[in-house]
């Protein structure tokens, strides 16, 4: 795997920075550790912001880069193997060292009629862009554990305090003592997943405190939307504020993330990637609200799905991450704190290794990128964020693989062949000592 040399150092006096969340350091500034083709991570300067460039500026080699994003457009149309496209339409963005490198539109926004596939008049058909809002699903969780962390930085919450100290419902049949910690990591034990809109409204959050664990907390891991959904609650009372107002007055709108949230405003509908045509429950074909039937069945807010989001601004996100929590001036996170999400706290669990709210090293959909601190998140709808402290990369991908049907497979080529791409573009270079 290729890597790039590095910028100047900003100082070689900078030491690791002691203060910690839960235990985590936090990655130093400018201080170059690890083996020459993979440097130890360490966050990009706290000025770097995003800026279009070609590859070749910032020591990338454009070939496999444009070979992948070649690809992706081509499996809007057909994929290798499969009966229908890998989906109807993609929106995929590179950046590197703050410089986008790549940013494409492929395919549909608008596509089918109905769940077996029968395409609409072609005057009806609207093309995707890359401006297209996308459903991002599960990526929903990241928005939710900044929350949180927000929430411990200020003082409210503890990370290895009962959950039940802050939502006394909670800490029944067996969860009494599950931390918020378990939540973020995917250890509570509790289910995976629950059928929310099955259930009259009045009935739906009080199922989801009532539940009793499938497995002792602390365990195991289990990736569970249940964990979300009570972290979503919990932000709401330890704020007195709604979770998707949280959201927009603590991430969205200082990150200038002005097409990023829950239930997108009506005026944005006709920039909106459609999903899926839903029969149980009978919603026809989804667009403009959320996918996920339990995110739908609250209302459309909810800690494990709900936002709406475009690539530009999910990169704004990843580069506010890479740079330590702050991004053009506005600070969402204490470098500590990003160093915690960034940092695997399920030793205990190979394979499942997990920060405070981000996958970190997960080869199968971040491949050449995936490291102990590479960092990511997928969605159902065929979305995935992969970040690489090792090499300053963002990459999103953005695609409605489920319009018109969950059933005509999955996007993780695609999320493999554009990481491969960009670590295939990566210079194989020493890392950049001072001079003596």
């Amino acid at each position: 795997m290729r890597r790039p040399n590095r910028a100047m150092l900003l100082t070689a006096l900078l030491a690791v920075v002691a203060m910690t969340v839960g235990g985590a350091s936090a990655f130093p500034r400018g201080e170059r550790h690890g083996q020459p083709d993979r440097p130890g991570p360490e966050f990009a300067p706290a000025g770097t912001v995003l800026h279009t460039a070609e590859p070749e500026t910032v020591g990338l080699d454009p070939e496999p880069i444009d070979t992948a994003m070649n690809r992706l457009g081509a499996w809007t149309e057909g994929a290798p193997g499969r009966e229908h496209p890998m989906y109807a339409g993609a929106v995929s963005l590179i950046a590197h060292e703050g410089a986008v490198v790549g940013f494409d539109a492929a395919g549909y926004e608008l596509r089918y009629a109905d769940g077996t596939g029968t395409e609409l008049p072609a005057g009806k058909q609207e093309r995707a862009r890359t401006g297209t809002i996308f459903d991002i699903a599960s990526m929903t969780k990241l928005f939710t554990s900044i929350a949180v962390l927000q929430q411990v930085e200020d003082g409210h919450v503890a990370l290895d305090a009962p959950v039940a100290r802050y939502l006394p419902e909670f800490g029944t049949n067996g969860k009494e003592a599950i931390t918020v910690r378990q939540l973020l990591t995917h250890t509570s034990g509790l289910q995976a997943a629950v059928r929310l809109w099955e259930l009259p409204p009045g009935e739906r959050i009080p199922h989801v405190m009532s539940l009793a664990p499938v497995n002792p907390p602390g365990s195991t891991y289990l990736y569970s939307d249940p964990n979300m959904i009570v972290l979503g609650e919990l932000v709401e009372r330890v704020s007195g504020d709604r979770l998707d107002e949280v959201v927009a007055e603590r991430i969205t709108e200082p990150l200038g993330m002005d097409d990023t949230g829950y239930r997108p405003a009506e005026s944005k509908a006709h920039r909106i990637a459609a999903t899926e045509y839903q029969q149980n429950p009978a919603r026809g074909m989804v667009r403009g609200e959320v996918h996920d039937e339990n995110a739908w069945a609250l209302g459309g807010v909810a800690g494990h799905a709900g936002i709406f989001s475009t690539a530009r601004d999910l990169a704004v996100l990843g580069q506010a991450i890479l740079n330590g929590g702050v991004y053009a001036g506005e600070r969402i996170l204490d470098e500590s704190s990003v160093a915690a999400m960034l940092t695997n706290g399920n030793t205990e669990f190979p394979g499942h290794a997990h920060g405070l709210g981000f996958e970190l090293d997960q080869r199968w959909y971040m491949a050449g990128l995936s490291g102990p601190h590479s960092a990511g998140h997928t969605g159902y709808t065929g979305t995935s964020m992969v970040l690489d402290p090792a090499s300053r990369s963002v990459v999103i991908l953005l695609s409605n693989r489920v319009h018109p049907s969950r059933e005509w497979g999955s996007s993780t080529p695609a999320r493999v062949a554009l990481a491969r791409g960009v670590a295939q573009a990566l210079e194989t270079k020493p890392p950049h000592r001072p001079a003596e």
